[in-house]
């Protein structure tokens, strides 16, 4: 019985748990230009009214002297414009440097993006790049939020991003 017990424990323990999260994988592509500066990138999730309800990920030039690194983030228009300029930078958990090229992902907790009080509506997880001596890009993925199911959903940007990926594990 004891074995039996111990059995169904190590079962329970080491069974995989579901959690309940958002990953966002963001490419930066590989471009042939003659000078390259990686770029700025933010990453949030507005409601039906371009109300930002959560910011998840800003890279810059984090390390930059006295600062100068913000003063190009106002590049990032949309997202300066509706959240950016009121924050106080950095953020902790969510400022980090800029990538270069490549696939990164981001992973967050519902609780963590600020989604676990959501009401149900219309949503769209905004990815925004801008680059010096380059150019910038927007990519809106919309989404209906409480999702059922696993959901993702995937664009591709045309010059400073690549693929995004956004998936809801509820």
């Amino acid at each position: 019985m004891k074995q039996v017990i111990a059995s169904v424990l190590l079962a329970v323990v080491a069974a995989p748990t579901l959690a309940s999260d958002i990953n966002v994988s963001v490419e930066i592509p590989r471009l042939n230009v003659a000078e390259y500066h990686k770029p700025y990138v933010a990453v949030w999730i507005e409601n039906s009214k371009n109300k930002v309800v959560s910011n998840l990920a800003v890279w810059y030039d984090v390390d930059m002297r006295n600062n100068e690194g913000e003063k190009w983030l106002k590049d990032m228009r949309q997202w300066w414009r509706r959240t950016g300029r009121s924050l106080e930078l950095p953020i902790d958990g969510m400022s980090g440097a800029t990538q270069g090229p490549g696939t990164h992902q981001l992973n967050f907790s519902l609780a963590e993006a600020k989604l676990t009080d959501l009401p149900a509506g219309k949503y769209r997880l905004r990815v925004e790049a801008a680059r010096e001596v380059g150019g910038r890009e927007l990519i809106n993925i919309p989404f209906n939020w409480p999702q059922a199911n696993t959901q993702t959903f995937n664009k591709s940007g045309k010059t400073e991003l690549g693929a995004i990926s956004f998936t809801i594990n509820p």
